[in-house]
């Protein structure tokens, strides 16, 4: 279970007026899912925060689940979907306390959700892959070790940062379609902005 410290701590962190991560998807997220994905997919969004991503997802026509521990950035995410006039299905709930399904859906999302220390990114990893459909596909982005270095945003403790070993460890049989370790501007919001370390990952689930 995710404390209610760390719930405490994403609520602060996300009261504000502005939309700490911008509203606009990330970068990799839309270059992959214009890529592989299609309207009518049924995507789930984890640890969703205020709704870039899922809302987005939503404005391509697919159908999307979305989640987050904070009802502060839930809350954000609900209006950023009325404006968009778009339906997202958003829940409050951890990674831990999220209703996993196997074999749910089409693609899975996770997008800088580096909040989880190893043991719970391994029963995180392990969730998110049971939960695609067969040939369904899983997107992360996340920060590298060398973030630590440029310090434009993500987490400051080194094991919650990815590595190429690491991801391919974790996603078990999926096949990779694109992983890839560079450095990019970032212009995500106040809390991702410049030269950043990052990972994109593509894999698909076997059939």
């Amino acid at each position: 279970m995710q404390s209610s410290d760390s719930t405490q701590f994403w609520n602060q962190r996300f009261n504000s007026p502005d939309y700490i991560f911008g509203k606009a998807a990330n970068v990799y997220l839309q270059a992959q899912a214009k890529r592989h994905l299609k309207a009518g997919d049924s995507v789930l969004c984890v640890a969703d925060g205020e709704g870039r991503n899922s809302v987005w997802l939503a404005k391509q026509g697919m159908q999307v689940n979305a989640f987050d521990l904070s009802e502060v950035a839930l809350s954000k995410a609900m209006a950023l979907a009325n404006d968009e006039a778009v339906q997202v299905d958003f829940t409050l709930a951890s990674t831990d306390d999220w209703d996993w399904q196997a074999k749910q859906y089409d693609a899975v999302v996770g997008i800088f959700i580096q909040f989880a220390n190893p043991v719970m990114r391994v029963r995180l990893f392990a969730q998110m892959v049971s939960s695609l459909k067969p040939g369904g596909l899983f997107i992360l982005q996340g920060y590298t070790p060398k973030q630590l270095e440029f310090k434009t945003g993500g987490p400051s403790i080194l094991e919650h940062l990815y590595t190429e070993d690491m991801i391919r460890s974790l996603i078990g049989k999926l096949e990779v379609i694109d992983l890839r370790v560079y450095e990019e501007i970032l212009s995500e919001g106040t809390k991702h902005t410049g030269m950043s370390a990052l990972l994109g990952l593509v894999a698909r689930k076997p059939l």
